[in-house]
């Protein structure tokens, strides 16, 4: 994996060679002109037309980057709804203030007398906010720690999350989709997405399908199998009648069609307070750990360790390791080629550590809207301020203006860490959130999309046939938003067929 990271990085690096040179006179070039509002180009017109999407509803950009001027201004100045393109802000504000190589630390503390093999005492989890610590890391982590001596623990596992201070809502409060992974909210401690991914594989001879689980979460049953049917695959999961919303029993009342193969479904817990509890003590029995106490939260001082009973023992720990995280650029790739919204909510969180601000304090959303501001207020000095939520577009109230993102496109390309957020990005055509979108185009445009009821969006560069390279910037705010996505896409096409005439009139 890493070395597929690195080939991919060192061709995007060359890719970019010479756009940064272009770009480094004309980053302080004027950006879009807000007045200018030249006719829409006719495919894009017809699209919202098509879609029933008035041009008062949209917001669009195309910026040519290397002389810093604008193609195509449409509204560009008014603050729209971007949805889930409020990540590039994140991601981008993380690329410079943290940089590529950043990692968060997930401590393990071993506090109490060790005798062989047995802790009396507390073994220690306290999360670093790592955004991507999935089964597979965790399961290293706990290897790690019994490969160094620790093989039972006589007292507690005591799990410390207090790095992050989120409010406390219900994670069906966005739209009432408690189950949905998109809506699982940041933890310091977040374990595997906080999900459950289950997977049914049918078996035709035996008739039934069965069903695994990833993770195993301690005290809870899953129904093994499920029985099989011959209709077609449609809406397989309406026919499983599954039962997901009691944290103890996951039941499946209906059938699983043998037409669909296998098939994965991942599913929020519907306890998220316990997921980390529940799968980290089936992680450690799995491995043949040994617990007399049981796993439990707790607010750990870094001082200190906490002794079984739950008070400070004061003594030094008798173990202690640190697992770091993957590095930011491979978080940030995640976050917007899978528009991830929770692994974007700990990069903000994250942010929000750096906070010296009174009425921000550190772990606060607060203090993450304060710490990117002040970067922004910087970085792009002469730009309209966005207004932000939790960083991941999940969120109703933010706002950006078309021409603020166009700016924020323009400096990141001149920046050094253009082919990090080049590398981030879908690509139109060919992958992820773009792969079914702009085919016309395809493998010529790196878009971060955006979608919410009543919001569609775009926002990334496009290369045009002639060499031109664009920062191209869609927002439609309206009810038929969703239809109104193939203007975004003509948009896309426009831009890079924008100077495909030069082709036609230069010379061989």
């Amino acid at each position: 994996m890493q070395e597929s990271w690195r080939a991919k990085r060192g061709f995007l690096s060359g890719w970019l060679g010479g756009w940064a040179l272009l770009l480094a006179l004309g980053v302080q070039a004027q950006t879009a002109n807000p007045h200018t509002n030249p006719s829409l180009p006719r495919s894009v017109a017809q699209a919202l037309a098509r879609a029933q999407v008035p041009a008062s509803a949209a917001a669009l950009l195309v910026l040519d980057l290397e002389h810093g001027r604008s193609r195509l201004s449409h509204r560009a100045a008014e603050f729209m709804n971007p949805a889930s393109v409020t990540k590039l802000v994140t991601t981008a504000a993380a690329l410079e203030l943290l940089g590529p190589k950043h990692t968060w630390t997930t401590t393990v503390l071993a506090d109490g007398a060790l005798d062989g093999p047995v802790l009396t005492g507390a073994l220690v989890l306290r999360g670093g906010g790592d955004p991507k610590l999935v089964v597979e890391r965790l399961q290293a982590l706990l290897a790690q720690v019994q490969a160094s001596g620790i093989q039972a623990v006589r007292g507690d596992i005591v799990l410390d999350r207090s790095l992050f201070r989120p409010p406390a809502v219900h994670p069906g409060d966005f739209d009432g989709e408690p189950l949905k992974p998109y809506n699982v909210q940041a933890d310091a401690l977040l374990i595997n997405f906080q999900s459950l991914v289950m997977t049914f594989t049918p078996n035709a001879a035996l008739q039934r399908a069965r069903v695994s689980t990833e993770p195993a979460l301690a005290g809870v049953q899953v129904d093994a199998s499920v029985p099989l049917s011959g209709a077609a695959c449609g809406d397989w999961r309406g026919e499983l009648k599954a039962s997901l919303d009691q944290p103890l029993r996951i039941q499946f009342a209906g059938t699983y069609p043998l037409a669909c193969g296998e098939r994965v479904w991942p599913t929020a817990y519907p306890e998220p307070a316990r997921f980390a509890e529940r799968a980290i003590e089936a992680a450690w029995r799995a491995q043949g750990g040994q617990l007399t106490g049981r796993v439990r939260w707790a607010t750990v001082p870094e001082s200190a360790a906490l002794n079984s009973q739950g008070s400070l023992s004061g003594a030094k720990p008798r173990l202690k390791l640190e697992a770091p995280s993957l590095p930011l650029a491979e978080v940030v790739h995640d976050i917007n080629k899978f528009s991830n919204n929770v692994m974007a909510q700990q990069v903000f969180y994250t942010l929000g550590l750096r906070s010296t601000a009174a009425d921000a304090p550190p772990g606060t959303l607060e203090a993450g809207r304060a710490v990117v501001l002040d970067w922004w207020r910087q970085a792009l000095p002469t730009s309209a301020l966005p207004v932000l939520g939790n960083g991941s577009g999940l969120n109703r109230g933010e706002r950006l203006t078309a021409q603020s993102l166009g700016a924020l496109l323009q400096r990141m390309a001149a920046g050094p860490h253009a082919a990090d957020l080049l590398a981030s990005l879908p690509v139109a055509g060919v992958d992820a959130t773009m792969r079914r979108r702009a085919i016309a185009v395809a493998g010529r445009a790196w878009l971060k999309t955006g979608s919410l009821r009543d919001v569609s969006a775009i926002a990334g560069y496009a290369q045009g046939e002639a060499g031109q390279r664009y920062a191209v910037v869609g927002l439609i705010n309206h009810p038929n938003a969703g239809p109104g996505r193939a203007a975004l896409d003509a948009l896309v096409q426009w831009a890079v067929q924008l100077d495909s005439a030069a082709l036609l009139t230069k010379k061989p």
